[in-house]
């Protein structure tokens, strides 16, 4: 598949979107998860989204739209988000961020890397690249914390919310040429 200047701009515009989303879930759950490792973890990882969503921001920026510009994802991934931070219990809010929407997301940036032209796309594959590398750490970090605590998952809920996640084909909603424009012009 060749990608497009438009194409890649609308997905980086959406990855920023949800990175902005995941770190302003992961600021809320912070006062109200018990657990002090968690808040630790999860502290850490607020600054991991929000070095991703700027630098997303920058790089959308080169793709010919406005500076730190943001596209809502498709419905179905909004409302897949918006599950995640309704999450209450700490064993869920950490299950459904750590084993469903961060492998998911690795998944999606593999993808984005294997379609794009790595050449002409080469400042969006090394932000990805260093997102990867965060992810492996984050979990890494997040499998840490879960033996330290023995933080049982509820299975189902999870495989509920993996397989909301994996049905959802593409989070992009592609613009019609005159909506990507006067984006561009704001």
């Amino acid at each position: 598949m060749n990608m497009t200047v438009r194409d890649r701009a609308e997905t980086i515009a959406s990855l920023r979107h949800i990175h902005v989303r995941l770190m302003e879930t992961l600021a809320a759950w912070v006062p109200t998860t018990p657990e002090m490792e968690v808040k630790l973890l999860f502290g850490t990882h607020i600054w991991d989204m929000a070095q991703h969503a700027d630098a997303f921001g920058k790089r959308v920026y080169e793709l010919r739209m406005p500076l730190q510009y943001s596209q809502k994802p498709s419905e179905a991934y909004s409302e897949v988000l918006s599950e995640l931070a309704a999450a209450k219990e700490t064993s869920r809010r950490v299950a459904a961020f750590y084993e469903v929407v961060v492998p998911a997301l690795t998944a999606r940036f593999h993808r984005y890397i294997e379609q794009t032209d790595s050449l002409m796309d080469a400042p969006s594959v090394r932000i990805l690249d260093r997102a990867l590398a965060d992810h492996a750490r984050m979990l890494r970090e997040y499998q840490e914390v879960v033996q330290e605590l023995s933080i049982g998952a509820e299975h189902d809920w999870v495989k509920q919310m993996k397989a909301a996640e994996s049905a959802i084909e593409s989070f992009v909603v592609h613009q019609p040429s005159t909506a990507a424009a006067a984006a561009a012009q704001v």
